[in-house]
């Protein structure tokens, strides 16, 4: 069973569901989701916000956070998360930020990812370095988000 069949199966047994707010992978994540027959009783929707105001407009991150600090930190992908969360109404929300490449981003260098994962019981958000180009990178970043939430529900 693929990472992602694995997921959907754990949130359908558990009676839940989810939504994205993507920047970095700009819509990735929820493609390999839907991809799985099925995923339509666990998938509720997502955003794509890979410009910067639309992080605030449709997710909700807040505007002074971003003009602080840019669209790539931990707490930008926290409020994604909370933002897919909310405004699809989903049990579950995944926010993704980062630098796919080739240069930096908001003093960030490519590689940087910020998964954030908003649920019933509150939020965390998984920082990591990814290597590759900027295929590589969105690829990996998806790879670690379903890797990751599936542990978050275990």
């Amino acid at each position: 069973m693929n990472a992602a069949a694995e997921l959907l199966g754990l949130l359908r047994d558990r009676g839940e569901t989810v939504a994205t707010a993507e920047s970095l992978t700009a819509g990735l994540l929820a493609v390999t989701l839907t991809d799985v027959p099925g995923a339509s009783d666990v998938v509720r929707g997502g955003l794509i916000v890979y410009a910067t105001d639309l992080k605030e407009r449709l997710a909700g991150v807040d505007a002074e956070l971003l003009a602080r600090g840019g669209a790539v930190q931990p707490a930008v992908a926290e409020q994604l998360a909370t933002g897919a969360r909310e405004r699809c109404a989903a049990t579950w929300g995944v926010g993704l930020t980062g630098v796919a490449g080739p240069d930096p981003q908001d003093g960030a260098e490519p590689g940087t990812v910020h998964l954030g994962f908003a649920g019933p019981n509150g939020t965390n958000v998984l920082s990591t370095k990814l290597a590759g180009d900027r295929a590589g990178v969105r690829a990996a970043a998806v790879r670690v988000a379903l890797e990751h939430f599936t542990t978050v529900l275990r």
